[in-house]
């Protein structure tokens, strides 16, 4: 039983987009390793962009940055 565990930040990830992840991901598991779309299981977590950091910095703090 496959489970696929994927983070994203919370800046408007639509639900058709979601929904390509999912099917994207489940065909990747079969495709490469043979696994069976009907136990595999696919979790689109979404961030808060203030819990997610890169470079030493909340991403949050980047984004304003680029917005001033």
């Amino acid at each position: 039983m496959p489970y696929i565990n994927i983070r994203v930040t919370d800046e408007g990830v639509t639900k058709k987009q979601k929904q390509e992840l999912i099917a994207g991901a489940t065909k990747l598991m079969v495709d490469i390793l043979g696994k069976n779309p009907e136990t595999t299981h696919v979790v689109i977590d979404e961030v808060p962009i203030d819990n997610w950091g890169v470079r030493g910095e909340q991403y949050s703090e980047r984004v304003n940055q680029k917005k001033a």
